[in-house]
């Protein structure tokens, strides 16, 4: 096998080094979760949240004033090969749509108060088509991972991961095929709505990629530089950088995880502080949340992509917090407490 090139050094580093969590601020939620006016454990998942939120953002009393969702935008050449329904121009319209306020994700966001931030990564020039040579080389798949880690800047308290990029459901696809074996056909979906014969051309598309960089998907970051994408290079280093940074992260679906899947492949307690919004409908994900030991908080039948899930996941937790802090306790109400 050959070396890992150099230049992902540094984000090895990280991915291998992590934080660990703060369970002192889990012990502290859990105690005062305890007192609140209701039979302990009967908010199930939404108190499990709350203590998420305590054991990565390093607080007993943890706070949502900026939670925020980063969408990653990028265009792929293997959308030559006809596994989309739509043209890579769509991209770009859709990016504009976010910021105009016209897509879903942006009415999910400006209903619940969620900061939207999308990131455009080189629209213009598109990867490399991976059935026929590397996404990305080395140095570039680096840099672009150092590129994500800047989505942590603006100091979110949480951070949910999204993308958009015409024919990302097929390099994700190949992601996983080499992560975890199987063919194209174990993998592809229909995406953004293709038919039979297109489904077919993705499979083929994931198939031909895996068997022209046969040899070199040697290790997980190499798989994401060969047949992954600018978007995912950059989830992946806004999730690398939101836990040094003690920020808890909520994945979106299909796409989104395949970031995930990197760094859980490389080191399994990466991913720790991550959350994973919902089960999406496209084919693949269960399977892929399996493989990383993770279920999915939603299951809405939902495969829109662009950080949709993630945001309505942050909406419970935004719920979550909220009951915890202002529900009474049971001296403050004046309830009898649970008979001896």
């Amino acid at each position: 096998m050959p070396p890992l090139n150099p230049a992902f050094a540094d984000v090895l580093e990280l991915l291998t080094i992590v934080p660990d969590g703060d369970e002192a601020a889990v012990a502290a939620v859990r105690a005062h979760d305890s007192q609140l006016t209701k039979p302990a454990g009967s908010l199930g998942a939404l108190e499990d949240l709350v203590a998420f939120l305590a054991r990565w953002q390093g607080r007993a009393e943890p706070r949502l004033d900026n939670p925020m969702v980063t969408i990653f935008a990028a265009n792929h050449g293997v959308t030559d090969q006809g596994v989309s329904t739509f043209p890579r121009e769509v991209t770009a319209q859709m990016v504009a749509n976010f910021t105009n306020g016209g897509a879903a994700i942006s009415q999910i966001c400006a209903l619940h108060e969620i900061n939207l931030r999308v990131f455009e990564l080189a629209l213009e020039v598109p990867t490399g088509d991976i059935t026929l040579e590397a996404a990305l080389d080395d140095k570039g798949c680096a840099a672009v991972i150092a590129y994500g880690m800047e989505a942590v800047a603006g100091k979110p308290d949480l951070i949910c991961i999204g993308e958009m990029g015409i024919g990302n459901t097929t390099v994700a696809a190949a992601i996983y095929a080499a992560l975890y074996g199987g063919t194209g056909a174990d993998w592809v979906g229909r995406g953004t709505g293709v038919d039979d014969a297109g489904l077919k051309r993705k499979a083929d598309a994931v198939d031909r990629a895996l068997a022209r960089h046969a040899g070199e998907l040697d290790h997980p970051l190499a798989i994401l530089a060969r047949v992954g994408g600018r978007e995912i290079a950059a989830m992946l280093g806004a999730l690398l950088a939101a836990r040094h940074q003690k920020v808890p992260v909520i994945i979106d679906g299909f796409v989104a995880s395949s970031a995930a899947a990197i760094a859980h492949a490389v080191n399994p307690a990466a991913i720790d502080h991550c959350i994973f919004a919902h089960v999406s409908a496209e084919s693949g994900h269960a399977r892929a949340l399996e493989a990383m030991g993770q279920k999915g908080l939603l299951d809405l039948g939902m495969r829109l992509g662009e950080g949709s899930g993630a945001a309505l996941a942050a909406v419970l937790a935004k719920t979550a917090l909220h009951l915890h802090n202002n529900m009474a306790t049971f001296e403050s109400a004046a309830v009898s407490g649970k008979s001896d």
